[in-house]
């Protein structure tokens, strides 16, 4: 059975950014959902200091819950060496912050679609520094899972894998049994492709999922792809939805998870229009894991 967790999607720019929400706050509000754990993000203020890394654990082990996922962004498509081995300095030592919360999965990126970056350049530059960070991974239990992403909130260029065919041909080049894809449906939609397309494809790699519904506030995709690039963070016509009343497919997405034995955490971003809304979308996630997996 698939346990379910919540990230702070709404709370980002106060954990992360200005400082007006600390991380005991977003534990409590998490802790009245009806959830098995909490997603964390390296990029929260508090956790530079690591010494809030066993007290956060503690915080969130005492009210029954877990901290299951790493939720990180390192930018591997750099064209300095050294930028990426800094980048690679710094994914080990989230890998270190999730094994001390408890966790054993943390996200890697591929890095930026920066302009001049050819496919082969890129796929080559991600993986490497993926692999390079798996030795240090296995050791400490940990899995590092790929998602097929957009936009990290703090990245100038959309994410460079953000294509299937590109996702695909970086996933494939990696056989690692601490590797595995965290697989985003909706990051798809943005990418103007199928995500249950995507979903078949790599269905047999997808350790985790993050759950959401995305919809665009004005205009179409094309119009979201030309204004992407060249702005900190997410495009203002891009918006999250309530999970279930937007374009994702969870019956398709579950049947086919259910299929190849999909035994993981389930993350869900949501709850940019407030807790009640981010209660919704557990309640709707939860009853669909009810209705494939059982109680």
């Amino acid at each position: 059975m698939p346990k379910l967790a919540a990230f702070p999607k709404a709370f980002m720019q106060a954990l992360c950014k200005d400082g007006t929400m600390k991380v005991a706050e977003w534990i409590q509000l998490a802790s009245t959902l009806d959830i098995d754990g909490l997603e964390w993000y390296a990029g929260f203020l508090e956790m530079e200091k690591e010494a809030n890394w066993p007290l956060s654990r503690r915080q969130v082990e005492d009210l029954g819950k877990v901290i299951p996922m790493m939720c990180c962004s390192p930018d591997f498509t750099h064209p300095d060496p050294t930028f990426r081995s800094n980048e690679i300095s710094k994914q080990k030592r989230w890998i270190d912050m999730t094994h001390t919360l408890g966790g054993s999965f943390c996200r890697v990126l591929s890095g930026q679609r920066r302009p001049e970056l050819s496919m082969e350049e890129g796929v080559k530059l991600a993986a490497d520094c993926i692999e390079n960070c798996l030795p240090y991974a296995e050791e400490r239990n940990i899995t590092l899972i790929l998602e097929n992403h957009y936009k990290d909130d703090f990245w100038e260029y959309p994410e460079f894998a953000q294509k299937m065919d590109v996702f695909c041909r970086l996933v494939e080049r990696i056989a690692h049994p601490n590797f595995g894809v965290n697989y985003d449906p909706s990051n798809t939609y943005l990418a103007g492709e199928d995500p249950l397309e995507l979903l078949y494809r790599v269905s047999d790699r997808v350790v985790t999922m993050h759950a959401s519904d995305r919809y665009l506030k004005v205009g179409t995709i094309e119009d979201l792809r030309k204004e992407e690039g060249g702005a900190v963070g997410y495009a203002k016509r891009l918006s999250h939805g309530e999970i279930g009343k937007g374009l994702n497919d969870y019956d398709a997405i579950f049947t086919e998870l259910k299929r190849v034995g999909f035994d993981g955490w389930i993350s869900i971003e949501d709850g940019m229009d407030g807790m009640d809304q981010l209660a919704r979308s557990v309640t709707f996630v939860r009853n669909k894991m009810r209705t494939f997996w059982g109680s």
